[in-house]
């Protein structure tokens, strides 16, 4: 059995985390998931899963359980999906660790900080929905293709526009955009499978809607 840690901290009251059960529970024979507080043991032993979701929910209770989980998936290649507040997340911890911003943060949990990578978006989309592009020659362009597909969000924070050059010359591939909402996802190119989406791709499941190509995708990488 392949085990998928969701690295999070669990809201029943949440519309998105409902939809992260009702996803889960359509997975492959073979394949399993569960949730993992990031204020839990567990939530320091990710290495020992087959892949990690960093899903929706911030701040988390230990951002730096969650920092150190996608630290580790990164360089170790382990397949890695971050949606949502696991996108933010992603993106800061590449600035500081590879693009040499050792500063960088973001604007939810540091609204003082000198190097905000992660800032408030140009308005809220809070359940929100936009049309996201794929950028040619990424995974997501072959996941999703060319025609623009709708992608649903829940979140007030991307990433600051003034640092997506610089990330990119460090290796992060912007790999699809969004009127309002800018970089939609990111991806590693020379990685197994590391991909973080500012859209949710979970949601619609709970309407019986066929998993999204990126989580189907994330699943064929374990």
């Amino acid at each position: 059995m392949k085990n998928i840690f969701l690295l999070g901290d669990r809201d029943a009251g949440s519309v998105t985390h409902r939809e992260l059960d009702a996803a889960i529970k359509r997975l492959p024979s073979g394949v399993g998931a569960r949730w993992v507080g990031t204020d839990t043991a567990d939530a320091m032993r990710t290495s020992e899963a087959d892949a990690v979701w960093a899903v929706p929910g911030s701040p988390y209770r230990n951002d730096a359980a969650v920092y150190s989980a996608i630290k580790s998936a990164r360089t170790s290649g382990q397949p890695f999906l971050g949606t949502c507040a696991g996108f933010q997340y992603a993106v800061v911890e590449f600035a500081r660790n590879v693009a040499g911003i050792a500063d960088a943060d973001h604007a939810e949990t540091t609204p003082d900080g000198s190097n905000l990578v992660v800032s408030r978006l140009a308005c809220s989309l809070i359940g929100q929905e936009r049309d996201v592009t794929a950028v040619p020659g990424t995974r997501m362009h072959d996941l999703c293709g060319n025609a623009p597909f709708v992608g649903f969000h829940w979140c007030n924070y991307g990433l600051a526009p003034a640092y997506a050059g610089r990330l990119a010359e460090h290796g992060l591939v912007i790999a699809a955009r969004a009127d309002d909402a800018g970089v939609e996802a990111v991806e590693l190119h020379h990685h197994p499978f590391f991909l973080a989406t500012l859209f949710q791709p979970q949601v619609g499941a709970v309407a019986g809607q066929p998993l999204h190509p990126v989580i189907e995708a994330f699943i064929a990488a374990i």
